[in-house]
């Protein structure tokens, strides 16, 4: 069996990069045999504004999938005041933005219920994201210049993203359509302030077009019941984002995209009253250990200890490189080759234990699209990602049971699609997935490759029209997603002092059924959406006989049922509502995985009315009550175990408003602002903050909003 491994491990990646030379191969032999064709044709093509990718894809011959996919316009970023991903899907259908500490205000997407490690993002359908910035990056990748985001939910819900057990997000880069700036400024409460500016030019032969996009944003700490620790840090973003698309020719298309940013987040003590600077709180971890850190031992009294005793602060540098080329190599076949590097670098300190991690990641793809009949359309390719962290923590080194979480994770896969086209009203896409995966954590107390698998995932889209209204999409698949770090359930380095241990063999595995029924009528819209996954393998953070932190796998399979329904109506020609209803229910051994208790019903309702040059955005978004013993919540405002916290989180409501007016046909300003009635739970609900049994600090009983209301102002000129 092992050396049956081995050798499907060789030939995936022969494959792959004979394939890739085969691309630059045919394309290049394709270019010199049709030059003149080329040069006679140029004429005629240069009238037509259109582009290779676009030609294709009106034709169906880049056709990717006919699963379930929500899409968020740039418009509906901008009118969401959007200034990074986490905030511009937050109150989309299906997904659920956590966040997992009240220091660092960690967040991760959740879609379908599934855990945030299970959602995969992508960036103009490349994986962009790895395992670090799968946590801290959500918040960081800027909303500025974002065209549109599409969201498909549901295992393997991307050929290029089988480790999607819960679905993919896929951002897509503002392309140039002509030549034009678009300033963004805006200010307002706790230190918001956002400038952003997107830029696009396209050549006087229209074969090239440019986007530009620069995006700086900061928010500052919230301290909603005013004890000297924040419940929300402090974050500051700056981003730069070029992207070029060029047609060389009728059948050629390159696509270049480099994006660089840097962000900073510190939470805890609260700049201005229990700290000067992030410098002090980070520097104060000199003077030892105080005797108490609250006035009484009581988490909602005043704080009194030392500053890095309660700091977070997390520093990110990231570069993302992608070139795509697409080739179209006869009528019937084209061909799709793309390169991406990532490079991720966090510094980090949390309450006195400093970690740094570099996460580098290569992907290298061949995709080809080959129109069979007029019945089929065949798609097929192979990919291959070699991801690599090394972190490193001079305060955990010291530790003897402490095991860096350092790993080399490599996938090489192929695979295959068929989109099945009988009739007018019936299409069917059954597509299959090999990979060989190898996860090593290459500490030297990890001898060994843990995980090294040849896996096959298959997935089926189904698309019926019943009439030309009513349309029903149902799926089935199998994905798979490898536990590689403690950042996945522990977010680093809370338990400082006890080690770690990791303890994973095996990955994960999960099967999903989905079915959607929509209604598209003249004022009315609706879709009612069923989602099914269970997940062997499941990984989970738990500690052993002395206390010390595992990195295990849980035995028994876990579920999630969703169930939703988006009703869009339009009252007046102006004005539209729209109204999305979710309930999420987990068995036992899902409830038992999470660190933060997930939303189990939402509701939002929100209303659009654009009237004479005003446009008026309102959202109100309501969840439901939860038992937090079931996600096994225990904790005390005292440090002496009496105090116990409430396991029940009560029901509650937040609103969103926001106003624009046009002044002229490129001058729009606004006003508006996010939690208008300023609900938060460390002043409505109780602290986030807590002690465990044996009187140790913790800050993560969170079941409530953790920032109270941000009123603002702004404008946007076009020109």
């Amino acid at each position: 069996m092992f050396n049956t491994i081995i050798k499907t491990s060789f030939f995936l990646k022969t494959s792959c990069y004979s394939l890739l030379f085969c691309t630059i191969s045919t394309a290049y032999a394709s270019q010199k045999t049709n030059s003149h064709k080329f040069e006679t044709q140029a004429d005629v093509e240069k009238i037509e504004v259109y582009g290779v990718r676009n030609r294709l894809t009106d034709s169906g011959a880049l056709k990717d999938s006919i699963s379930k996919t929500e899409l968020l316009t740039g418009e509906y970023i901008e009118n969401t005041q959007a200034a990074n991903l986490a905030d511009a899907i937050q109150n989309a259908i299906g997904i659920r933005v956590s966040n997992e500490c009240s220091m660092c205000g960690a967040k991760r997407i959740m879609i379908n219920g599934m855990k945030g490690e299970h959602t995969n993002v992508l960036i103009d359908g490349i994986p962009m994201h790895t395992m670090i910035s799968g946590f801290y990056g959500m918040d960081s990748v800027a909303a500025s210049g974002i065209g549109t985001i599409e969201i498909a939910r549901g295992a393997g819900a991307s050929l290029t993203a089988p480790e999607a057990i819960g679905g993919t997000v896929n951002m897509i880069t503002k392309s140039a359509f002509e030549d034009g700036v678009q300033f963004d400024l805006s200010a307002g409460e706790l230190g918001y302030r956002k400038a952003s500016m997107v830029a696009t030019g396209i050549s006087d032969d229209s074969n090239t077009n440019i986007t530009l996009v620069g995006q700086y944003d900061n928010r500052d700490q919230y301290d909603g019941d005013n004890n000297g620790v924040s419940e929300n840090p402090t974050l500051t973003n700056q981003s730069l984002t070029l992207y070029l698309s060029h047609d060389l020719s009728y059948t050629d298309n390159i696509r270049f995209r480099y994006n660089q940013s840097n962000s900073e987040v510190f939470g805890g003590p609260v700049i201005g009253d229990t700290t000067h600077s992030v410098a002090d709180a980070l520097s104060s971890v000199v003077y030892g250990e105080s005797e108490q850190l609250f006035e009484g031992n009581d988490v909602r009294n005043r704080y009194t200890g030392l500053p890095w005793e309660t700091a977070e602060w997390v520093k990110t540098d990231r570069e993302e490189l992608s070139l795509s080329w697409l080739h179209e190599v006869t009528g019937n076949l084209n061909v799709t080759s793309s390169i991406a590097y990532i490079d991720h670098l966090q510094d980090s300190f949390y309450e006195g234990v400093d970690y740094r991690a570099d996460d580098t990641m290569l992907y290298l793809s061949a995709r080809f699209n080959y129109d069979l009949n007029d019945n089929h359309l065949l798609t097929f390719g192979v990919d291959y990602r070699n991801e690599e962290m090394r972190s490193r923590s001079r305060s955990l080194a010291k530790l003897d049971n402490y095991i860096a979480d350092s790993f080399d994770y490599v996938t090489t896969g192929l695979f295959i699609q068929d989109s099945w086209l009988p009739n007018e009203n019936f299409e069917l896409a059954a597509a299959l997935r090999i990979d060989n995966i190898q996860a090593d954590f290459v500490d030297l107390s990890k001898p060994g490759t843990e995980i090294d698998k040849t896996l096959i995932s298959p997935r089926i889209d189904m698309r019926y029209l019943h009439n030309e209204q009513i349309t029903s999409r149902l799926s089935f698949g199998q994905g798979y997603r490898a536990p590689l770090s403690f950042f996945e359930s522990d977010h680093g380095i809370l338990d400082a002092g006890k080690g770690y241990i990791v303890a994973v063999d095996r990955p994960e595995r999960s099967d999903s059924v989905t079915y959607s029924l929509n209604y598209d009528g003249e004022k009315i819209s609706t879709t009612a959406s069923f989602a099914y996954t269970q997940v062997d393998h499941l990984a989970s953070l738990y500690h052993d006989e002395v206390g010390t932190p595992v990195l295990g796998q849980l035995e028994e399979t876990a579920s999630v049922t969703a169930v939703d329904i988006a009703i869009n109506y339009q009252v007046l020609e102006g004005w539209s509502l729209s109204l999305i209803a979710e309930q999420y229910d987990y068995d036992e051994t899902f409830k038992a995985s999470f660190a933060i208790a997930p939303a189990e019903q939402r509701m939002t309702l929100s209303s659009d009315w654009d009237y004479k040059g005003w446009d008026v955005i309102a959202s109100t978004t309501w969840v439901a009550s939860r038992d937090l013993s079931d996600y096994g919540y225990v904790g005390y405002n005292k440090n002496d175990a009496t105090e116990l916290k409430s396991s029940q989180a009560d029901s509650y409501i937040t609103v969103d408003l926001k106003v624009i007016k046009a002044l002229s046909e490129g001058l729009k300003v606004y006003i508006g602002a996010t939690n208008l009635f300023d609900y938060n739970q460390a002043k409505d609900m109780d602290s986030p903050l807590m002690f465990h049994d044996e009187g140790t600090y913790d800050v993560v009983y969170i079941y409530g909003p953790l920032r109270g209301r941000s009123a603002y102002a702004g404008l946007n000129y076009e020109f």
